[in-house]
């Protein structure tokens, strides 16, 4: 483009600005103007001052919402608009609204948009998703627009934008955000889980959890475990002082492994809803890859305990939000990324020991304690079907022979074994019997319910377990790719 080309472009622009500014002129306005509410509040034009802005990631924006309320509150003399215009003001930043409003009118004021939060199982918050607090903090006044997450239009992050006149003040004022969020997170002794986005990649969203309310009487392990895993979680949390004093560590690490259907989530579950002092966050499957995110929130809100069940099923698996590292090693790299002070339990489930004891065995330390949940004996399946059949009149001498006769199987095998029994007298419209436990105990033992019994985690007569994986692998040839183990061919035992 040549001089006099730039030139009439140039002209041309001044002209439509002119043009439209007129027009706007001729209207009556669409609503109260914002430039002078902001020039009023900050005693100088808006337009000459910095914008800082801070980020934030969505799933904290409730607590964003919490901490800029109480700071707020604490001025004595805050007040909260909106800013008209429609959705085109979530595309601008501040100072693009700043430089619109002045120029040409756009972005009135207008109402506040809020939108509804969890902030428990059974809580919510109506948190301001767009609005601008107008209040002072350090005797300085300051303008903060506050703007929600909205990942529809590639926005994951909540974010606060600071106007001042006064020299570091929207810093100051962002650091005590971020104290007040700490002081004051919904998340603290919550039981939480971490969730995707369907939008991006990263954490989408927690859900609440409401805390598990199980009795030492409905546990049945081996005499001995509970307390230990009780002791290494909640024993450090409970003497952190005196560990401290003598200079002992309170990270931990804690691994329950066994087959299938032993208990292991059982007792975790009774561990979570025990410990009511602690903040829990729960990862499974495909949300074990946010176990940095978990890790950084456990830390904040500590003493906490970070659960990640079964994870002999991505220990092989890729983690591709971080190239080809395996995800399993993204937990280890959490764990180390904690101070030896912190006050943070993480505690793996594995149904395949196997497979994570090479990982473990690299990096030493992580993990302090390993417990193995092993099948029941034959005492414990009594104590496992009289649990599950509290409510049903079975006779001591049936539990006993139902006992006795399923050997190998797991408390899951147990708790069907009940219900199949109950469902067999109900069919005839009666109350179950002993003769029912019995009919329902032939049917899950015998040859034509091996899968049946696989997927109970139990074992018996035509039962598939790693042994046999093994051997498969052996005699076959079949090798697992990588990612998530592939289902294997089905071959009649």
């Amino acid at each position: 483009m040549d001089e006099r080309t730039a030139g009439f472009v140039d002209a041309f622009r001044v002209f439509l600005e002119e043009v439209v500014h007129s027009e706007r002129g001729t209207r009556p306005a669409d609503g109260p103007a914002l430039m002078p509410t902001l020039q009023e509040h900050l005693g100088v034009d808006p337009r000459t001052l910095p914008v800082v802005t801070e980020d934030l990631p969505g799933h904290v924006f409730v607590n964003v919402d919490l901490a800029l309320a109480a700071i707020q509150e604490q001025s004595g003399d805050g007040t909260l608009v909106g800013i008209g215009g429609g959705e085109q003001r979530r595309h601008n930043a501040l100072s693009e609204i700043l430089e619109s409003a002045g120029r040409f009118g756009q972005f009135p004021l207008g109402p506040v948009d809020y939108v509804n939060l969890a902030t428990g199982p059974d809580d919510t918050r109506q948190a301001v998703s767009f609005g601008l607090r107008l209040f002072t903090f350090d005797g300085t006044p300051v303008a903060v627009l506050q703007r929600g997450p909205d990942p529809r239009y590639g926005d994951p992050t909540a974010r606060i934008e600071v106007l001042t006149p006064g020299d570091d003040v929207a810093t100051r004022l962002i650091v005590a955000v971020r104290e007040e969020m700490r002081r004051r997170s919904v998340f603290r002794g919550q039981v939480l889980s971490l969730g995707g986005s369907e939008y991006e990649a990263g954490v989408g969203g927690v859900t609440f959890h409401r805390r598990p309310t199980l009795t030492p009487d409905e546990i049945v392990l081996p005499a001995g475990v509970l307390e230990r895993v009780r002791r290494h979680i909640a024993g450090v949390a409970h003497h952190r002082d005196r560990l401290r004093a003598a200079g002992q560590h309170l990270k931990r690490g804690l691994l329950l492994h066994g087959p299938p259907g032993t208990g292991k989530t059982h007792t975790v579950r009774f561990l979570v809803g025990a410990l009511p002092e602690l903040t829990v966050v729960l990862l499974a499957g495909p949300s074990i890859a946010y176990v940095s995110e978990a890790a950084q929130m456990a830390r904040a809100l500590e003493p906490a305990l970070v659960v990640l069940e079964d994870c002999d099923l991505v220990a092989e698996s890729r983690d591709h939000f971080a190239g080809e590292q395996p995800l399993l090693f993204a937990v280890l790299e959490a764990l180390d990324g904690l101070s030896d002070d912190a006050d943070v339990a993480f505690l793996l489930t594995t149904n395949r020991v196997a497979v994570l004891e090479p990982a473990l065995a690299q990096r030493p330390g992580r993990i302090d304690l390993a417990i193995e949940v092993p099948l029941p004996d034959e005492s414990a399946r009594r104590q496992l079907i009289a649990l599950y059949a509290r409510s049903v009149p079975f006779s001591a001498d049936a539990l006993d022979d139902a006992a006795a006769r399923a050997e190998g199987t797991t408390a899951s095998f147990a708790k069907e074994l009940v219900r199949r029994a109950v469902l067999i007298a109900a069919e005839d419209d009666r109350d179950a019997t002993d003769d029912d436990l019995a009919q329902a105990l032939d049917e899950m033992l015998s040859e034509s319910q091996a899968i049946t019994r696989s997927l109970l985690g139990a074992g018996g007569p035509g039962a598939w377990d790693e042994a046999d994986e093994l051997e498969f692998d052996a005699v076959d040839g079949y090798e697992e790719p990588d990612g998530f183990p592939g289902p294997r061919p089905f071959r009649p035992r």
